[in-house]
């Protein structure tokens, strides 16, 4: 576990991880994982570095969770038009 004063350094870094992780990870997920961590990390100082940490990983949070709801809709919206299709599919 990592002392008390890199938490503001950790919690930065994990910030911009998740920002990245949530456009590249499948369904937004890593963005919201790790997001999720850099917060708590975040909460263990209350400097200024810490603060904008926050920002960064409630930023990289909001946007897994949008892009876990839109992949959510999308799958959703081709799974059914699939099956809706096949009955004019040849057998």
């Amino acid at each position: 576990m990592a002392d008390k004063k890199d938490a503001d350094i950790i919690s930065y870094v994990l910030g911009i991880i998740s920002i990245v992780m949530a456009f590249i990870s499948s369904y937004g997920l890593g963005g919201i994982i790790f997001g999720i961590i850099g917060i708590i990390y975040s909460k263990k100082q209350k400097t200024d570095l810490s603060r904008k940490a926050k920002k960064l990983n409630i930023i990289g949070l909001i946007i897994g969770l949008i892009l876990f709801v839109l992949s959510f809709v999308a799958m959703i919206y081709l799974t059914i038009n699939g099956i809706e299709s096949l009955q004019n599919f040849p057998v």
